[in-house]
């Protein structure tokens, strides 16, 4: 097979993985030698239209597998096109991408062939010839298979910036349902492995391990998990091995699939709605039992959660902007990280208007009903005109172009 044709199968099977973000890892540059740099403005993104991140050369090393995953494309009982790169054919892309300035480093996962030390191994061997062969200073992700050997894994760390380990399900019933061969406490113990390594002492002379961290991704809509249980599942990997991201992908049906899945796409609203509650949980101040999930466990489509938990708590409301902590006013719709600093470092010099607000580049549409300011009280008429916008919010997008 020509090696184009390798890379449209190959690259187009990658696509289902969401866990490619290039941020976090340790600044360098070629200028004492060697091919690239995390240097300057990072590793730029492009997006795909279904909001994917495709800045990364993104292949799999192969889509065979002797995993039957059944949410997977690539899984073994799958009727799809396979192809398989040599280590040498990565090592060629990556660097034929870089130097064209297409890409600005590599994304690299595979299906398990053989076995898992096999299929490590080979990943292990792209990262190191990038690396010490040919100087390559770029960013380097590497998917990691748990069941492999550990001196693989810690090697695999010594060259590249980031490690993941998709554990796809939020439970071990998920698991056990659509991917049998897969084995949470095992991707766990991996995990802790894992954190050991990145958080062991700095040794002078050798590599640090993995500077970006660790990630993972679940898929979200595959089986019955609520919202409640993937964010549970979360909060426990954030805290139990300090992992740098846990992505969400969203559902989407597969050619040839199993009766067990779903017939219809889970709506990508669902997945942005559990984005934006991973971020109060891991930003804002919020805890997992403030999440505003339904009866059903699941988040509320219509609105964005921080928005959802204000209008169930008006008695947090309204927050002094003049004199509030700054974990109050994280918790106002329409503030965020970032403007909640500039308005502790702006009210030190005045009492703030509302249109020091504005000035801030604040929306004033979605802060007003929930602050008070120099000149201004929220009014009954600001609640009244806060809940006839609601029915609003079914409308597709409506969500978005009023609330944050």
């Amino acid at each position: 097979m020509e090696l184009l044709d390798k890379l449209a199968i190959l690259a187009d099977a990658a696509k289902y993985d969401a866990s490619c973000a290039s941020s976090g890892t340790q600044l360098r540059d070629s200028r004492s030698g060697g091919l690239g740099s995390t240097e300057g403005a990072g590793i730029c993104h492009a997006y795909a239209p279904d909001g994917r991140c495709i800045s990364l050369l993104k292949i799999l090393l192969t889509n065979a597998c002797m995993y039957d995953c059944l949410y997977c494309i690539n899984r073994r009982s799958s009727n799809v096109a396979r192809a398989r790169f040599s280590v040498a054919e990565v090592v060629e892309l990556t660097l034929g991408f870089y130097r064209r300035n297409c890409i600005e480093g590599l994304f690299l996962s595979s299906g398990i062939i053989r076995s898992p030390d096999h299929t490590m191994r080979q990943l292990v061997e792209v990262a190191r010839t990038l690396r010490e062969e040919h100087g390559f200073r770029g960013y380097i992700h590497l998917k990691t298979i748990p069941e492999a050997d550990p001196a693989l894994l810690a090697e695999a760390g010594l060259y590249a910036d980031r490690l993941s380990i998709n554990v796809e399900m939020p439970t071990q019933a998920g698991l056990d349902a659509l991917a049998p061969e897969k084995d949470l406490p095992g991707i766990r113990q991996t995990m802790a492995r894992l954190r050991q390594a990145i958080e062991a002492p700095r040794v002078k002379g050798v590599r640090r391990f993995a500077p970006a961290g660790q990630s993972t991704q679940m898929i979200v809509g595959a089986d019955s998990s609520s919202d409640a249980e993937i964010l549970g599942a979360s909060t426990s990997l954030y805290s139990s091995y300090g992992l740098r991201r846990v992505y969400y992908s969203a559902f989407s049906p597969i050619p040839d699939a199993s009766s067990a899945l779903p017939p219809r796409p889970a709506p990508l609203l669902r997945e942005h709605r559990l984005y934006q509650a991973d971020w109060l949980l891991r930003f804002y101040g919020f805890v997992q039992d403030e999440m505003p999930v339904g009866a059903d466990g699941n988040l509320p489509l219509g609105m964005d959660p921080k928005l959802a938990w204000a209008l169930a708590h008006r008695e947090a409301f309204p927050v002094d902007v003049n004199t509030a902590g700054r974990e109050a006013l994280l918790r106002v719709p329409g503030l965020g990280v970032r403007s909640v600093e500039r308005i502790l470092v702006a009210r030190r010099h005045s009492r703030l208007r509302l249109d020091d607000l504005a000035r801030l580049r604040l929306s004033l549409a979605k802060v007003q009903p929930f602050v008070v300011a120099a000149d201004h009280v929220p009014r009954v008429t600001d609640s009244v005109r806060l809940e006839c916008v609601l029915p609003r919010l079914g409308r597709p997008g409506a969500q978005l172009e009023l609330f944050h």
